[in-house]
Order: structure tokens, then sequence, then C-alpha cells
């Protein structure tokens, strides 16, 4: 392993040559102030045989430095750097040399809020840096930097081969009127720009409650919600124990809880926060809020799968739709990670694929018209 500041490699014919006649590895930046970070990030990155760390630095200048004359594919960047910071430097990188770039962050209040801007800058996916969680998982984390790392760099290197069914002209069925009508959607790697794009696009009065479920630790939900209630006209805020979800509002599961539906009455629910199942990996999971959705409103549930990695939210999807519910998938074109939906695509469990600009439309195609689209008045 290379140690922090050395040459920056000169470039990608060089990396071919390294490593002889197989495809090149994905070339990978890694700009952190700390060099007990820079170490063991790149010591994580290169445990992977298919990635190489190119380049170093230790604040924006560098990293701005790095994206114009070494041109990464992927880079990996700290938020509060000396000199010039994360934020700045990310401003100065999207608009001039574009590339995925993946963002560090402090699992904070501060680092949360500069991540959100981080990820409106255009930075594709943010990280908890080791050590600073509870629960660290040295392996675990490793093993998420690197899938993270290989799924954006392969969104952004253009066409994959994959198994896509084409987008359906429209919905068959619609929910029926009456009773708790339910937006269920489930998100991932690239979810925060989704999930702000959809819920902007949703009128204040719709005729249905909404349940998001984002992967993302705690104090990130808190703040992601904050920043999702000033965009939509819907009412959106960080599901509490108990919360009581009508149409017209929108509640996001919390970080490392699981979010179940607990009670229905008449065209109002209530839900739970819980740590059970104790056994699922992702906390939150869409694949346990969405058979709660199916168990206790069954055909009045629509379950939509949004850009994101591996497979959750497919059993969840089938568990819908076995119920009587409505089922989407973003389409591939319009995702970060086209995993999520491509696994619920490819099991057969998605009545309509949507680009991600469509979605909001489908909705309202679902509940049948129901909407006028006013926006909710500021209080």
């Amino acid at each position: 392993m290379r140690e922090p500041n050395v040459p920056i490699d000169p470039g990608p014919e060089t990396a071919a040559r390294r490593i002889g006649t197989g495809p090149p590895r994905i070339r990978v930046a890694v700009v952190d102030d700390s060099a007990m970070s820079r170490a063991a990030i790149m010591r994580m990155l290169e445990s992977e045989p298919r990635i190489e760390v190119v380049a170093v630095g230790t604040n924006g200048a560098e990293a701005v430095h790095i994206a114009q004359e070494v041109r990464p594919d992927v880079m990996t960047l700290d938020i509060e750097m000396p000199v010039m910071d994360g934020l700045a430097a990310l401003g100065v990188i999207m608009a001039e040399w574009p590339l995925p770039v993946l963002v560090l962050s402090a699992l904070t209040t501060p680092g949360a809020e500069a991540t959100l801007k981080a990820l409106d800058r255009g930075a594709s996916d943010f990280m908890v840096k080791p050590g600073l969680q509870a629960d660290a998982d040295p392996g675990r984390f490793r093993d998420g930097l690197v899938a993270r790392v290989l799924a954006i760099a392969c969104r952004f290197a253009g066409p994959q081969p994959a198994k896509v069914l084409p987008a359906s002209p429209g919905l068959t069925r619609r929910l029926p009127r009456g009773g708790f009508r339910l937006v269920a959607v489930g998100a991932s790697t690239g979810g925060p720009k989704a999930l702000q794009t959809l819920m902007a696009l949703l009128p204040g009065d719709l005729d249905a409650g909404v349940v998001l479920v984002q992967h993302m630790p705690p104090v990130f939900t808190t703040q992601f919600a904050k920043r999702l209630n000033e965009t939509s006209p819907l009412r959106v805020a960080e599901a509490k124990d108990g919360d009581i979800l009508e149409p017209g509002t929108a509640l996001l599961a919390p970080g490392h809880r699981n979010l179940v539906l607990d009670a229905i009455d008449g065209n109002r629910a209530r839900v739970r926060v819980t740590a059970e199942p104790a056994s699922t990996t992702l906390k939150p999971s869409v694949d346990v809020f969405f058979r709660s959705a199916a168990e206790l409103n069954g055909p009045r549930t629509l379950g939509l799968v949004l850009t994101g990695m591996g497979e959750d939210g497919c059993e969840g999807l089938r568990a819908i739709r076995a119920a009587g519910g409505l089922t989407l998938a973003q389409d591939r074109d319009s995702c970060v990670v086209y995993g999520m939906p491509r696994a619920c695509v490819e099991a057969g469990v998605v009545d309509r694929v949507v680009r991600l600009e469509e979605a909001a439309a489908a909705i309202q195609e679902a509940l049948g018209a129901g909407s006028s689209g006013r926006a909710r008045c500021a209080s």
C-alpha cells in the first residue's frame, strides 16, 4: 500500500499496464486531512482487487487538483478539511470535472447537515466514518465502502448488462377508495436526492399517507426529515413511536430502527418504531415496513422501490402485490444504483417501471385523480 502524500499516479494507461491484460481497475482518489483515516481508507479499498488508489489529498484544494489532473473514476471526500473544505471543493469539481464522489462524514448534526448539502451539490453517496458509531464494525464498513465505490463507478461508466423489463404503459388498477390509503417508498444509495425529487412533486392534499424508508443512520434521518419538510408540499416528519399517519402527511423511518404499521382507524394509521426483528441487517428495513403494510392494509397500499444497492424491498413488494396492492420500481436510467429496483423487476413483483420524474404522476394515477395539486401553505 502506498503511504499518503506520494506522487500522484500518472494515469489510466500506467494503471492498466500494472495489471496486465485484464480489465483496468477502478481508479480511486482518497482525500482526507487525517493521515490515520487516509491510511485506513486506502488499506480497505486496496483489499479489493478491482480497486486501485491512484492519488491522495489532504485538503479541498488538493481534491480539486486531483480531479483536474488525475481524473480518477471515483473520489472519497472528507468534508471538514483545511485550506478548502470538502463542500467548496465539491462545488468546483462538479462544475468543472464531474465525477462520482463518495462523502465520508461524521455522525453529528453538523456532519449530517453538511452531508445533505454535499448530496445537493452532486455527491453520489455518503458513509459515516468508522469509529464514529457506537456499533462500529470495521469489517462491515470496509464491505460497504468497497460496494459503494464499485456501484457508483459502474453507474457513471455507462450502460451495464442487465435484465431490464420495459416500462409498462400504465396501471390497469387503482387503489380502492375509502379507508386508509398508503404510499410506501423504499430507497438506499442515491435515495436522498431521489426522495427530494419525488416529494417535491407530490401535492400537499395527496389522498394517502406516505411512509419513507431510506437507509440512513440516526441524526441523518432527523436532518433529512427537516429538509424534506421544507421542500415538499406534504408535511414530513421523522417517525416516532405511536405517531399517527393520515392523508397529506409523510413519515420518515428513523435511523437504526425499523418502522411498522401498527393499527388502522378509518383513514388514519398508527406506526410503531422498533428494534425488532433483531435479525435484520439493515435498519430501517424496507422489507419490514412493506410486509407490515401488506398485512394490515392490503389492497390499499402502493409500494415503490427507488435507487439503491442490494435487494431490500423485493420481498416487501412481493407481499404488497400478493395482498392486492400496487407495486412500482424506478427505472434503470434514472437510478444512481440500479440494484434494489432490478431485484424487484427480475423477481416479477413489479406492476410498473417508472422514471423518477414520472413516479409522482404514477402515484396520483393509482390514487384515481383525487388530488388537486395544492401546495401546503406556510404556517
